[in-house]
């Protein structure tokens, strides 16, 4: 009976040695090979002159591997993927596979993989137009008071944008002018919308006269 208990106590001391030396080699592995982390990358676009991108895709998921340390503390501001379109030679459909060469991460950083590996983007052509702008109002002047027809400095302003989507606006509207409590003219600043994400304005703020009078009262010429 002994013996036997001696066999079975052998035994576990056995498996015991084995479980300490995996995890001695596991540890040990971990160490050599160092430690992952997926995160997601932010997405930079260098288009051809002339070209504007229509759906650029923000961010991708990139896994990372380095020592332990290094994985620990890099920056997700860092890593950056960059998207070179020099092969675009015009407006259309451009399909992009992306790798590791294509993402900059900082020293002692391995790129193990990029998900999605392939971006399908829309490429068109940049076009500058002169749009008016038009004043949009809120609330109530006072006193009875109505608001004349406003007059904008600059009347116009220069947008940049996709052609298909420049083309297709007349006009740039402000962001609402307040009217509670007005009744005499008054002048002041506001915001011009953009449209689209991707229509660039030359200048945002324009300067708004708004003359003001009261019922059955001719509209003084202002300034």
């Amino acid at each position: 009976m002994s013996d036997r208990n001696g066999v079975v106590g052998m035994r576990v001391i056995s498996v015991a040695i084995a479980l300490i030396l995996w995890v001695y080699v596991t540890a040990d592995h971990r160490s050599e090979f160092g430690s992952e982390k997926v995160m997601d990358a932010s997405v930079t676009y260098n288009p051809p002159p002339g070209l504007i991108l229509l759906n650029p895709v923000q961010t991708v998921r990139v896994r990372l591997r380095g020592s332990e340390q290094a994985i620990r503390h890099v920056n997700p501001f860092l890593v950056d993927v960059q998207v070179i379109l020099d092969n675009a030679s015009g407006e259309g459909t451009v399909e992009v596979q992306l790798a590791a060469d294509n993402v900059l991460v900082p020293e002692g950083i391995e790129v193990v993989s990029i998900e999605p590996t392939r971006l399908e983007l829309q490429l068109d052509r940049e076009q500058r137009r002169l749009l008016s702008v038009r004043v949009r109002f809120s609330g109530e002047p006072a006193a009875g008071a109505v608001a004349g027809t406003p007059r904008v400095r600059p009347e116009q302003v220069l947008v940049t944008g996709p052609s298909r989507l420049v083309s297709a606006i007349d006009h740039l509207d402000t962001n609402p002018i307040n009217l509670n409590g007005h009744a005499l003219d008054f002048e002041e600043s506001t915001l011009v919308a953009s449209p689209d994400p991707l229509i660039k304005l030359q200048t945002q703020v324009v300067s708004v006269f708004i003359p003001m009078r009261q019922p059955d009262v001719p509209e003084s010429g202002g300034r």
